[in-house]
């Protein structure tokens, strides 16, 4: 295992010191908890976004602190669920009187957590709480993380839009209302081309052959659902592309985002997007906006995900509001 670490039992203690260190003038961070937080508090009145995870999926979620998108992430060990302790300080430490609303992908571990942190939170400080379950993943209706489809590139999305939803001032319900929009109505599908080393397992989580790709894979370096010969880049595009309008089943405009799994060089994801896009235009979907590079990873996964998101007049003011974080930055 080759790796820059100083011990691979303090990977997260260690990041969250160089975030900190790197990103002052953004985020601040309670080690303790091991929360990244806005560098200024929630202003009163307006909604608190906060998101969070295991690690290992920068900048998700941490990347995305900031004006226009999350108000605190909340950081677990590498690929796994941060506690429910972990989860009420960050939710208390947000409220700024309107509520929290919790960004939850569809991980069983992350799901009984939040709901755990929701409920204390509520009784021991009164804060209101609502919470979106994201679960976009097309890829298999079940996996070893969860009961339904798992949640993904999806999360950025949607982080950014409800993010800037609350800028904008609206309240807990519209928020929620807004999130719901997102994840009815975006998908996503990935592939890898290797697997990724937990550095406290310090071995791959599945091996490949030469030649071969995983399709259907999740973020946790976990298989996919088949392994196939490795075609190129425009095969690659249609395996992905294909089963989200299966799903979605839409012509129009759409927010697409070509995401990579952390070990694929940006030349090769705009190879792919170019793909992307030239069979989405052929099915009769506009992509108006869009994302291309390393936004939800797998630590040093080489692979890439495609999300599509039906985008109408509202999503597509709120995806164009600024936005300033360490991640994600426009218009501010």
């Amino acid at each position: 295992m080759k790796k820059l670490i100083n011990d691979a039992g303090a990977v997260v203690r260690d990041s969250l010191l160089g975030v900190e260190a790197a990103h002052a003038d953004r985020v601040r961070v309670d080690h303790e908890h091991r929360v990244i937080l806005r560098r200024e508090p929630t202003r009163q009145g307006k909604v608190a976004v906060i998101s969070g995870g295991g690690s290992g999926h920068e900048p998700l979620h941490g990347g995305f602190v900031g004006i226009g998108m999350l108000d605190a992430a909340v950081c677990g060990e590498v690929f796994t669920s941060p506690t429910p302790d972990q989860i009420m300080a960050a939710t208390t430490a947000v409220d700024a009187g309107a509520g929290v609303l919790h960004v939850v992908k569809n991980y069983t571990g992350d799901i009984m957590n939040f709901e755990m942190a929701a409920e204390l939170a509520d009784a021991e400080s009164g804060v209101r709480v609502a919470a979106v379950v994201v679960d976009d993943d097309v890829a298999v209706q079940d996996s070893l993380y969860t009961a339904g489809r798992r949640g993904v590139g999806l999360t950025v999305l949607l982080e950014k839009i409800v993010g800037a939803a609350a800028e904008e001032g609206r309240d807990l319900d519209s928020c929620l209302k807004v999130a719901q929009q997102v994840v009815a109505t975006g998908r996503s599908m990935g592939m890898a081309l290797t697997s990724c080393t937990v550095p406290a397992a310090g071995k791959p989580t599945f091996d490949l052959g030469e030649g071969e790709m995983e399709l259907g894979i999740g973020i946790h370096g976990e298989p996919g659902r088949e392994r196939l010969p490795l075609g190129s880049a425009k095969e690659v595009a249609a395996q992905l592309v294909e089963p989200i309008l299966a799903d979605l089943d839409f012509a129009g405009d759409a927010i697409v985002m070509v995401n990579g799994m952390g070990g694929t060089p940006l030349i090769e994801l705009y190879i792919v997007y170019a793909e992307v896009k030239a069979l989405l235009e052929s099915r009769g979907v506009t992509i108006v906006r869009n994302l291309v590079g390393n936004y939800i990873t797998s630590l040093e996964m080489a692979g890439c995900s495609v999300t599509v998101l039906k985008a109408d007049d509202d999503l597509l003011k709120l995806w164009d509001a600024p936005v300033n974080t360490p991640g994600l930055r426009w218009g501010a």
